[in-house]
């Protein structure tokens, strides 16, 4: 059993908790995830490590209230428990080598590309954000950002905050301005890494995307969580979750993100309807 430390809502449907898990939070590298069950009947789903302290043993998650377990999840408050909570998990992001580094974050996706900002500035490189959300309402994590970054670029699609429009529609800007990068880091929506990487490949930016597709077991076994990597099959549990995101099937891996789209709408509406 993990306590919930720390509790609070970020953004509509996002929820921050910190977590008790001391042998975690002693292995946690940048990239890596756990794996948790909020209830013995409760689905294992995957979350990204937002951040941990490996003194103070906590381990922080952040997500969004989509399906039923993450609302189960985001139903508990402070001092209760999560009855497992598995890591950390995959291969810790590759990091050392980078000098010059332009991260871009989506969505929830803000929240994994935060260890790995924090981990950059601490060995002293050159580190550009962007980040980029439907509204203001959405942003998260900005403050914390802001202040382990060079320059920080936020976009929101609808305008009222930053930016009007995509984090690609910044991306261009920078480089067409004469920004230069050695290496991109992407983290967010499919569709968004899709369209990130189209644009540094017409570029030859080298680019790292952090895979989150359907996953049960995080150890390779189940083959949920395969994608297609430069003609290749991955698992991202076990191979990634970071991977080239110029090689990654993204047209396939968003095929499959939709796979079980029906049997989690029946599930939300038989609980609403007091089957479940």
């Amino acid at each position: 059993m993990y306590k919930i430390l720390e509790k609070k809502a970020l953004a509509p449907a996002i929820k921050f908790m910190k977590v008790d898990a001391p042998l975690v939070a002693r292995k946690a590298m940048p990239g890596q995830f756990i794996i948790l069950r909020v209830m013995e009947e409760g689905e294992r789903i995957p979350l990204t490590i937002a951040d941990s302290d490996q003194h103070e043993g906590w381990v922080s998650i952040i997500f969004q209230e989509v399906g039923e377990t993450t609302r189960d999840l985001g139903r508990l408050e402070e001092g209760e428990f999560i009855l497992d909570f598995v890591g950390p998990l995959g291969k810790a992001s590759d990091l050392d080598e980078l000098d010059n580094v332009l991260c871009i974050g989506g969505g929830v996706g803000i929240a994994p590309l935060h260890p790995q900002i924090k981990y950059l500035h601490e060995k002293g490189k050159q580190v550009d954000v962007i980040i980029g959300a439907r509204s203001k309402d959405y942003v998260i994590l900005e403050d914390q950002i802001r202040g382990m970054c060079n320059n920080l670029y936020v976009a929101t699609d609808d305008g009222s905050y930053g930016h009007k429009g995509f984090v690609t529609d910044v991306l261009k800007q920078l480089i067409e301005s004469g920004k230069k990068y050695d290496h991109v880091i992407a983290i967010g929506p499919l569709v968004m890494m899709k369209m990130v990487c189209r644009l540094t490949k017409e570029y030859g930016i080298p680019t790292t995307v952090s895979m989150n597709p359907i996953m049960v077991d995080g150890t390779g076994m189940c083959g949920g969580c395969r994608v297609t990597v430069g003609g290749q099959v991955r698992y991202a549990c076990v191979d990634g979750p970071d991977f080239d995101g110029h090689l990654v099937d993204f047209d396939e891996a968003l095929r499959r993100s939709q796979m079980y789209k029906e049997e989690e709408r029946q599930e939300h509406d038989c609980k609403i309807g007091g089957r479940i």
